[in-house]
């Protein structure tokens, strides 16, 4: 060993005075003394390097030859691989709840968005459902026009009459689109129906046990959904008292089919339940839910439903529905067949229904498991990533190992290459010392570049996670906003069209400005006015009151100007003048109009149900009739005129308030 050692080390000085050589350094005479000198100290230290180097070659050496003896450290590779185990179950740990967090994550927020969704939906479909009703709660109290309908009503044994009055109905219900109209007397007989021609026509039933009669002769109106007893075919009813000097005298009936809305909800992704106030479900978007409540019912309500007959022949069995506990983001409830299912409920208004929406919970929680699983392999790569820096570490301390022995190495060298004198030496040193701080400068620089080709893999690979997970969420939110855009824009459509229908009132009449009631509606149709260019002149008589209701007096004159701003549409000359007098103790309001005149015969039948010069579509011919009711439950009166200049003008007559 001690050969090797000493050719190892003759051949790596040999190798080392060859570099040297190559750069010729120019020495001056050494004096003997100086010599020998400085050869003794060479000698000890040569000694010392030697017992140094030997030592550190048996250190080498020990390993080996542990092993070729056969005795391993079997205790060193137990806490190895004890040391492999631990690691190996954190990191599975910390995929795991990586996973875990990421599919909670995901499916609160899954859960977040379907309650929003869900909301937005409810409030459409609620809209559309009461707006819908809504549109033929007057048309029972237009009968009221009819002189016919009177006296049918006192003499409804007359069979000309009967057939004369139904078809008159049924061509009030081919323009309402209304599924049958028909009229009761006091007794509950129904006399005329628009279907009289039709097989199930009511038409000499006797429906006095139906809600709806009953609520109407008690409160002047009534409501009810049922399925038909003659028809056979459900719908909501909504009911009139007819009345002469104060006295009932009949019934007028309305049924309105709520079949489209079905039909719709199926063709809808999640299912749709309208329940009433028993708890039985009336409208469903599958067959096998609608009509069966959805508990069971007490007995109170089984003799009160076999008493009305509102579902027909139904058997009522209960769906058998479990509802979990209500959160802010809905509930879920559990059917008879095992589907779990998250619900949202919003109540429609004055109807005591309840619009239930089910949504089923697994694309969300596929979704969630999805983002889970994408988090985890996340996790994976962010270990991995540590795994290689740590292994970049382990390198280093091998560098820098390296790095120790060929010190030893050179200092080996050093001793070989001394010279004559202590100054080449001491040139020696500091040539060494350079030697390593340009290693030391070369080793920092791979170190910073190794390191950061794994933070940078690590800032990539987040990065994509969160862009993949923030682009999703932004397509829900795109989609959410389209909703609301297209939910106002129809909610715009429809209380434009449906403000006076949907508008009830019974509050007594009081002194209202007619210049305060005026500038409302003006406010409310200034858009029209803006987009149409539009001159509106105004001359009002000062401290104007008039004996009415402010809601519905704004409704009387916004139909009124509406139905001048669609006559001046095409008009070249396109103004609207208002004005206000008092006149013989009244009030006298006139909405003129530059647009064409009136056509006589249209003049004359003017506030008649469905007359109107309008296209079709454009309206129903319903406006100035309820202008003029409105106006005639103030004690007034409305007229209309051509003017002789062109055009034409509305009057309005209000008692002055006192």
């Amino acid at each position: 060993m001690g050969a090797g050692l000493a050719a190892a080390s003759v051949g790596q000085g040999g190798r080392a005075a060859l570099r040297h050589r190559r750069r010729p350094i120019l020495l001056s005479p050494i004096p003997p003394q100086v010599s020998r000198v400085a050869g003794e100290k060479r000698a000890r230290r040569a000694q010392s390097a030697k017992s140094r180097i030997g030592l550190a070659q048996e250190m080498t050496d020990l390993p080996i030859r542990i092993g070729l003896d056969g005795h391993p450290d079997v205790a060193a590779g137990v806490r190895r691989r004890a040391g492999w185990l631990v690691r190996g179950l954190l990191a599975l740990a910390l995929v795991g709840a990586a996973a875990w967090l990421g599919y909670a994550i995901a499916f609160s927020r899954g859960l977040d968005q379907r309650h929003a969704a869900a909301q937005q939906r409810l409030a459409v479909e609620a809209a559309q459902l009461d707006g819908y009703l809504s549109r033929f709660e007057y048309l029972p109290s237009l009968l009221e026009t009819s002189p016919d309908v009177y006296r049918l009503l006192g003499t409804p044994d007359d069979r000309s009459l009967q057939q004369s009055v139904s078809l008159y109905l049924k061509s009030i219900n081919l323009l309402a689109g209304a599924d049958n109209l028909y009229v009761l007397n006091v007794a509950g007989d129904a006399i005329a129906a628009a279907d009289f021609d039709q097989p199930g026509t009511p038409v000499g039933s006797n429906l006095s046990y139906r809600p709806y009669m009953r609520q109407a002769l008690a409160t002047g109106r009534g409501a009810f959904f049922g399925i038909g007893i003659t028809s056979a075919r459900a719908g909501y009813y909504l009911s009139y008292a007819v009345k002469r000097e104060g006295r009932t005298i009949g019934v007028a009936v309305v049924k309105v089919n709520l079949d489209a809305f079905e039909r719709e909800w199926r063709n809808r992704g999640s299912d749709m339940v309208l329940v009433d106030a028993r708890g039985v479900t009336i409208l469903a978007s599958r067959d096998e839910w609608r009509l069966r409540p959805l508990t069971s019912l007490s007995v109170d309500a089984l003799e009160e439903i076999a008493t009305s007959k509102p579902y027909g022949s139904s058997t009522l069995a209960p769906l058998g529905w479990t509802f979990t506990e209500t959160t802010d983001r809905g509930g879920q409830v559990v059917t008879e067949r095992g589907a779990v299912y998250s619900v949202d409920e919003r109540p429609l208004n004055e109807r005591q229904w309840q619009l239930l929406l089910l949504d089923d919970e697994t694309p969300i929680r596929r979704t969630a498991l999805v983002i889970g699983t994408l988090s985890g392999l996340a996790s994976i790569v962010a270990l991995l990533a540590f795994g290689l820096l740590a292994q970049r570490r382990n390198e280093i301390r091998q560098r820098l190992a390296s790095q120790a022995a060929l010190q030893a190495a050179n200092d080996r060298l050093e001793i070989r290459v001394q010279e004559r004198t202590a100054e080449l030496r001491a040139a020696q040193d500091e040539l060494v010392h350079a030697g390593k701080l340009a290693v030391l400068g070369q080793m920092s620089a791979g170190m910073v570049h190794e390191i950061n080709q794994p933070l940078a893999a690590l800032q990539t690979a987040s990065d994509n996670a969160v862009q993949f997970v923030d682009r999703g969420m932004i397509g829900e939110a795109r989609g959410n906003l389209i909703r609301i855009g297209e939910l106002v824009r129809r909610l715009g459509r429809l209380t434009g069209q449906l403000r006076v229908f949907a508008y009830k009132s019974n509050a007594p009449l009081d002194a209202v400005a007619v210049e305060h009631a005026l500038a409302e509606t003006l406010k409310i149709l200034s858009a029209r006015v803006k987009d149409g260019s539009v001159d509106v002149s105004i001359d009002l008589a000062p401290e104007l009151h008039v004996r009415a209701d402010q809601t519905r007096l704004e409704q009387l004159l916004c139909n009124i100007i509406a139905n001048a701003l669609d006559a001046v549409e095409g008009a070249a000359d396109k103004s609207i003048s208002i004005r206000a007098v008092r006149e013989e103790g009244q009030c006298r309001i006139a909405i003129g109009n530059s647009g064409p005149a009136i056509a006589t015969d249209v003049l004359q039948r003017m506030f008649e149900p469905f007359v109107t010069t309008k296209p079709a579509g454009k309206g129903l011919g319903l406006g100035l009739v309820i202008a003029n009711h409105i106006a005639r439950s103030f004690g007034g009166e409305l007229r209309a005129r051509n003017l002789e200049t062109g055009g034409a003008e509305f009057v309005v007559l209000l008692p002055l308030a006192e």
